[in-house]
């Protein structure tokens, strides 16, 4: 299996799981890789959204509070830096703020955008995974860099005990191997 099968089988275990929701840019959509991962997905299950990344995550720790568990999908971890105020000063502080009442658990899937065959640039290729381990004290910050690491970490971040959230950092230069 290849690296953008691994990432299928993940969102179809994932979709099995009724509280589920897949939610962003091109998750209903063809406009970047992400969406190839999601298409055997139903789109009863999913929720496109606009260009509003911050808004994204909000409504996403929204749909957590409520019981849902959201995989807000971002195409590109440059792009997730839009979302840091509701990522690290929210979710990743919520149950501590609220004295444990709220555990939102939110599966965060990113993307290092792709160099090869096209190179998108600075702004759509960097790797924030370690400024991001060190923003988190509360949200895992998982780096699928091997095939076979996918499908157990998206089992673990739908399964967790501890209610933790996490963010799973993709290889965007290996959806098309």
């Amino acid at each position: 299996m290849k690296y953008v099968d691994h990432l299928v089988k993940s969102m179809e275990y994932l979709a099995e799981d009724p509280r589920v929701v897949f939610i962003g840019q091109s998750v209903s959509y063809s406009g970047n890789s992400i969406y190839n991962t999601l298409k055997t997905i139903s789109n009863d299950r999913k929720i496109e959204t606009p260009v509003f990344e911050e808004a994204q995550m909000g409504l996403s720790i929204g749909l957590a509070m409520d019981g849902m568990i959201p995989v807000t999908c971002y195409p590109r971890f440059d792009f997730l830096l839009l979302a840091v105020n509701q990522l690290v000063n929210h979710l990743d502080k919520m149950e501590e703020m609220t004295r444990g009442a709220y555990k939102p658990r939110v599966i965060v899937r990113t993307s290092i955008g792709a160099k090869v065959p096209l190179n998108g640039g600075l702004q759509h290729t960097q790797d924030h995974t370690e400024a991001f381990r060190h923003l988190l004290t509360n949200v895992d910050v998982v780096l699928l860099e091997n095939k076979e690491d996918i499908f157990p970490a998206y089992q673990k971040a739908l399964n967790r005990t501890d209610s933790k959230s996490t963010l799973l950092v993709e290889y965007g230069e290996y959806y098309n191997q």
